[in-house]
């Protein structure tokens, strides 16, 4: 369980208020996912979260037929996507079944044995 000590409360506070945040250095401008302690651009310190806007572009698909815990067999099987985001950083996250490289889509969220978890499905026009 996270606590405000831990970087990646954050991140994983906002998935429970059904908020996808990144990072973005303050010296760069680089944009990442998840909680770092670092720029993985410059290696500069000096990180700051925002909260995006959970639209981007699939750039990647596979469906997991086989599932790497018992936690996770329950899903089986399930889609996982690498999806750009508008605003610039990547991540992966579930997806709708048949969701493909280069659809638009949206963030939505999903609780899986007491976690919350980001799950896309294709976006409705701007």
């Amino acid at each position: 369980m996270d606590d405000d000590k831990t970087p990646s409360c954050p991140y994983t506070e906002g998935l429970r208020n059904r908020i996808v945040r990144y990072q973005r250095c303050t010296v760069c401008g680089t944009a990442q996912t998840l909680a770092r302690y670092a720029c993985t651009g410059c290696g500069s310190a000096s990180l700051a979260w925002h909260e995006a806007t959970g639209r981007g572009t699939v750039v990647a698909v596979t469906v997991v037929a086989r599932a790497p815990s018992d936690a996770f067999r329950a899903l089986v099987p399930y889609t996982l996507v690498l999806v750009d985001l508008d605003e610039g950083p990547r991540l992966m996250a579930h997806a709708e079944p048949g969701v493909a490289i280069g659809t638009r889509v949206m963030a939505h969220f999903f609780v899986h044995e007491g976690q919350p978890l980001l799950r896309f499905s294709p976006a409705t026009p701007d």
